[in-house]
């Protein structure tokens, strides 16, 4: 089985390591940083990405712009994109989906919610299945 690579797009560097934290339960998953969307996108650059986890409310480039400019790139357009976020207003929910988020999920982010999406994304499964 191939290793999978998932970006982190968080500007919380704590919130980053809550997320690689509970990713690493899953098998044959390689995690990449970004802070913002630029940082995000320059990455694209050196990485494959086989998923997204993108927060909403960042510095420089927001989580939605991201997105955007991901689904407008024929190597991304399909890439699953979840949106880990604060933003539980059901606009922001339509808005990141209409954008083509696969999922929307509001902070706090349970571990066994997110493996569940992740896993269920890529085709991975938990260590110690």
């Amino acid at each position: 089985m191939s290793v999978r690579t998932v970006m982190i797009v968080e500007d919380s560097p704590t919130m980053r390591q809550l997320l690689i934290f509970a990713l690493k339960r899953l098998k044959n998953l390689r995690v990449v940083e970004a802070g913002d969307g630029v940082e995000a996108l320059k990455k694209l650059n050196q990485e494959k990405t086989d998923l997204f986890i993108i927060d909403i409310n960042m510095p420089v480039m927001d989580g939605l712009k991201l997105i955007s400019i991901l689904r407008q790139n024929p190597e991304y357009k399909d890439v699953p994109i979840v949106i880990v976020t604060t933003e539980g207003a059901e606009e922001d929910r339509k808005r990141a989906l209409a954008l083509g988020a696969n999922v929307y999920i509001t902070k706090p982010v349970h571990s066994a919610t997110l493996l569940k999406t992740v896993s269920e994304l890529l085709h991975v499964s938990e260590t110690g299945e």
